[in-house]
């Protein structure tokens, strides 16, 4: 037989349970708002995932060719050996990468407040 105080335990540990997929669901990855492409370092340009369009990147490491369409992005061509960029699934939420190493490219969703939020707090 349950007693109250076995039934108060069980509803505080369903309220506890309810909470913690509350927090769980509200940190997952949001729409990004625009795409950053860094080759080597350095960053090559900043697109809307918006507005539709195609971006050709030659350079002296190799060709990559990013597509733009319907709020993602994703790697159409690229003459790299491997071909793991032009394998992944289109981006859009941000945060989410496509990373193409024999060209040192990095395609990064980013939303509105990425570039605001500080990478390391030190004392």
């Amino acid at each position: 037989m349950l007693r109250k105080k076995d039934l108060g335990l069980i509803s505080a540990v369903l309220i506890c349970s309810v909470i913690a997929a509350l927090c769980v669901s509200s940190a997952q990855k949001k729409d990004g708002e625009k795409v950053r492409i860094t080759i080597d370092g350095e960053i090559y340009g900043e697109y809307s995932l918006s507005e539709n369009r195609t971006i050709t990147m030659e350079e002296r490491l190799g060709y990559n060719r990013l597509i733009i369409e319907k709020g993602s992005a994703y790697m159409a061509e690229a003459d790299c050996a491997d071909q793991y960029c032009v394998a992944y699934k289109p981006i859009s939420k941000s945060g989410e990468t496509i990373i193409c190493l024999p060209h040192r490219l990095v395609v990064e969703v980013t939303g509105m407040w990425d570039d605001q939020q500080p990478d390391v707090i030190v004392p």
